[in-house]
């Protein structure tokens, strides 16, 4: 602020640099920000950064089509996979992201990656019950304490 009213008295701004201990640009954009935005514009403030590319309403149809899940007869799938969500927003919207952005929205919304527990297709449940019957319990009871040593 010293540097800035420096400026305002009728100083360069060189002299308002050396005063600050800045450079030169720092103090040229410092006077475009106040000169525009007052005191208040010499707070930094966090970048605005690349505008999100799906909408609010491309983001909630996303979320209802994983709600609803895919229909295997239509879409082709049992489950869905980044690479099919990614599909279906570049027919759907016209937009196209990577699998990762999908990902990151969806985390966003609350969705987390489930899978099931993989199970051999032949699994048989009778062997399942006669292996949970004929195992050996997992624990056995201890033998008595040893007796106390002689001191």
């Amino acid at each position: 602020m010293l540097a800035l009213a420096s400026i305002y008295d009728g100083g360069s701004r060189r002299s308002a640099a050396k005063l600050g201990g800045v450079g030169l640009q720092i103090i040229r954009d410092w006077v475009l920000r106040f000169n525009v935005h007052g005191p208040e514009g010499l707070i930094d403030r966090k970048a605005p950064g690349q505008a999100r590319k799906l909408n609010a309403a491309c983001r909630q149809a996303l979320a209802e089509k994983v709600e609803r899940g895919p229909i295997p007869a239509v879409d082709g799938v049992v489950r869905w996979r980044l690479k099919d969500l990614v599909q279906w927003v570049v027919e759907e919207f016209g937009i196209s992201l990577d699998e990762t952005t999908v990902g990151r929205e969806l985390r966003a919304m609350g969705f987390r990656k489930l899978s099931a527990r993989p199970r051999h297709y032949d699994q048989s449940g009778e062997a399942i019950e006669d292996f949970k019957k004929t195992s050996p319990s997992s624990w056995q009871r201890s033998g008595p304490p040893c007796p106390p040593e002689p001191t």
